[in-house]
């Protein structure tokens, strides 16, 4: 009997153990290298992934109408993804543009004043010492700004000069994001071409890791995109322009600002009473009877024009808490500026409805929303 423990096995030293290993080294080598080129390809495109990530979302979102337009032109794809490009550029882009441009020259305004001294506070009414919890406080505080400001810019110094450098920070990138946002639509245009290959792509990919349940999930993330971007990014794009347009023909100081402020308080679910209110009885106060009645008979439609369009635009309901679309706001603006308000609560939206379905695991999401009919092309 062979006791010798240095000698191999036929069973571990055969042929057939040989090519076991090397069809596993062969099978490292190959991730290996599909690896590297992913990690290659995914550093070139980093600094475009924002851009491109938001045109596929603007390609998906507006998708539906292209094909109802293409229909409409005789299948024309080409014209028909051009005019909708066009049409994005001049209704999204051109008041985006207007109002981020506004914006900022308020900031810079009022940053102007602080900086001089021109800027003067009235003294709080009274009634604020009322006001539960806050009011002593904020009377005290506004009474102190009121009579020295500047003895209250040098007791906020530091927070201040680090808040009004984040801000310049923002404002002076204001203009890249616009230049982002134009080239997102450009690319967008492009894709509608070629969006039933994608998403028949995609839905295939989708197959491959989870069967039928993962073909659900890609059209749950779809329909989820088309309800955010049309019926929270839409309509609150309307009512900030709306509400621009308005508080510009009757000469309201910083009209782009207060735009500003409308379109987060409107993706957000807030609505734009909070900030318009006091627009309104500014307008009483400082106005005659007869402006002051014609601003605020324009302004009050804007209260209620989301509850008129979002059941129009929105397919089902929207099912998203507004939780989730205020961290998504506040997160993108952070994280990746003018692009990341739009951005971030569709990507957070569509997260949270994915996570929700695959909670319910018993269920497999069904097609929320029709898909558009096959487009006839031109032979």
């Amino acid at each position: 009997m062979d006791d010798d423990p240095y000698r191999m096995s036929p069973l571990r030293d055969g042929p057939a153990n040989r090519i076991s290993v090397e069809e596993k080294i062969t099978e490292i080598a190959r991730i290996g290298i599909v690896g590297l080129f992913a990690y290659f390809s995914l550093t070139l495109i980093a600094p475009f992934a924002i851009i491109l990530v938001w045109a596929a979302i603007l390609a998906v979102a507006l998708y539906p109408a292209y094909a109802a337009l293409t229909v409409i032109l005789g299948a024309r794809p080409r014209l028909a993804a051009g005019l909708i490009t066009l049409v994005c550029l001049v209704v999204i882009v051109g008041p985006l543009a207007a109002i981020a441009v506004s914006f900022a020259e308020g900031v810079q305004t009022l940053l102007t004043k602080l900086n001089d001294g021109s800027m003067l506070i009235p003294l709080p009414p009274e009634g604020v010492r009322d006001w539960p919890l806050v009011g002593e406080r904020l009377h005290s505080a506004w009474s102190m700004a009121s009579g020295s400001l500047d003895a209250v810019l040098r007791q906020f110094e530091p927070s201040l000069l680090q808040a009004g450098g984040k801000a310049l920070g923002k404002i002076a990138s204001i203009g890249v994001d616009l230049l982002g946002f134009v080239v997102s639509v450009i690319i967008a245009g492009f894709l509608f071409g070629s969006g039933e290959r994608l998403a028949n792509t995609a839905q295939g990919f989708a197959s491959r890791i989870g069967g039928d349940r993962g073909i659900g999930f890609v059209r749950l993330a779809a329909a989820t995109i088309r309800n955010v971007a049309r019926g929270v990014i839409g309509v609150a794009l309307l009512q900030a322009f709306l509400c621009g347009l308005v508080l510009s023909l009757f000469k309201v100081p910083a009209p782009g600002a207060i735009a500003f402020v409308v379109l987060m308080l409107c993706i957000v679910q807030i609505g734009p009473a909070l900030i318009l209110l006091p627009v309104i009885v500014w307008a009483w106060a400082e106005m005659d009877f007869a402006p002051a009645m014609l601003l605020t008979l324009l302004l009050i439609p804007l209260f209620v024009i989301d509850n008129v369009m979002k059941p129009i635009l929105v397919a089902r309901g929207l099912s998203t808490p507004t939780l989730v679309i205020l961290l998504g706001v506040l997160g993108g603006t952070l994280a990746y500026g003018l692009i990341g308000l739009f951005l971030g609560p569709i990507i957070l939206s569509v997260f949270h409805d994915l996570l929700m379905v695959w909670i319910r695991s018993d269920a497999v999401p069904e097609t929320p929303l029709p898909e558009p009919s096959p487009i006839s092309r031109p032979t």
